[in-house]
């Protein structure tokens, strides 16, 4: 998988512009809190999910309602196109009517 490009991060902070670049670039971070564990872990579900029919795996944690979401390509050793696929559904998910704070 090939990495994004100065350019390609650049514009992340228009495209994503909840996430944040970490790790000089070579991640992508966003921080959730939501109403309750039972959101937050249900959120969690649907991005496992998405995750999985992608083939691309988050580093995430949870405590009671907050939930933290790091992408990167491990193998590629920064931020590639599927970084930015997962980032742009878990987007999506919280379209769907899920109730979050910043």
């Amino acid at each position: 998988m090939k990495l994004l490009t100065d350019a390609e991060r650049a514009a992340l902070s228009t495209e994503l512009a909840d996430w944040t670049l970490i790790d000089d670039g070579g991640a992508l971070r966003r921080r959730f809190r939501f109403g309750d564990f039972a959101q937050a872990w249900g959120f969690m579900s649907c991005v496992a999910l998405l995750a999985e029919r992608l083939g691309h795996h988050p580093d995430w944690s949870n405590s009671w309602n907050k939930v933290e979401i790091v992408l990167r390509t491990h193998d590629a050793g920064g931020l590639t196109g599927a970084d930015v696929a997962l980032a742009k559904g878990i987007d999506a998910i919280l379209g769907t009517g899920l109730s979050v704070a910043a």
